[in-house]
């Protein structure tokens, strides 16, 4: 029942309410980004969702058109601030606020039927897998081949995350990843 009927429910409300009361923020957001880039303030790409269905994500831009960032787009990634458009995906029934983060074609369209719950879930905002790998960019930063370590060790470990997840989805455990989500931007 939750997942199906409640879960939505407090997704599009929630989504909603956090829209409504972040919209002074986001205009102005959107405003210095539409300064820094001479363009639409907002990346959109197109990712896996349920049941391996493509949508479109909506992200803050945060990369020049070089692939650089600046002290502020840094800033909006590193306090996850670049994530909050995504509100919209949850609006549109294509997200949810926890669950699996969605990936790029490639990954989670291709998974063997071990994982297969994986994907009949929307994809969250956040979840066990975000909350764990927080200093994902941070890591990768330190390989030597950060493409391979991604898909052996980073992606497998998210995969075993997101089926714990699928064992233990609850309103409770959606709140307690909720809030130790909404702590990360004041960590370090």
């Amino acid at each position: 029942m939750y997942q199906f009927f409640l879960k939505p429910l407090f997704d599009f409300l929630g989504a909603l309410f956090l829209l409504f009361l972040v919209s002074p923020l986001l205009l102005i957001l959107s405003a210095i980004l539409i300064y820094l880039h001479r363009a639409s303030p907002f990346f959109i790409q197109k990712r896996i969702g349920q049941h391996q269905q493509v949508f479109k994500i909506i992200k803050f831009k945060t990369m020049t058109a070089q692939g650089r960032t600046t002290k502020f787009t840094a800033f909006l990634r590193q306090r996850k601030l670049d994530e909050l458009p995504q509100l919209l995906n949850i609006i549109a029934f294509q997200m949810s606020f926890v669950g699996p983060r969605p990936d790029l074609p490639g990954y989670y369209d291709k998974l063997g039927a071990k994982y297969q719950t994986i994907t009949k879930l929307k994809p969250g905002l956040t979840g066990y897998a975000s909350l764990y790998f927080s200093n994902e960019e941070e890591i990768l930063r330190l390989q030597k081949e950060p493409q391979a370590y991604n898909d052996e060790v980073i992606f497998p470990h998210k995969l075993d995350l997101n089926l714990k997840y699928v064992e233990e989805m609850s309103f409770l455990t959606d709140l307690k990843i909720l809030l130790k989500s909404a702590m990360l931007p004041f960590k370090g």
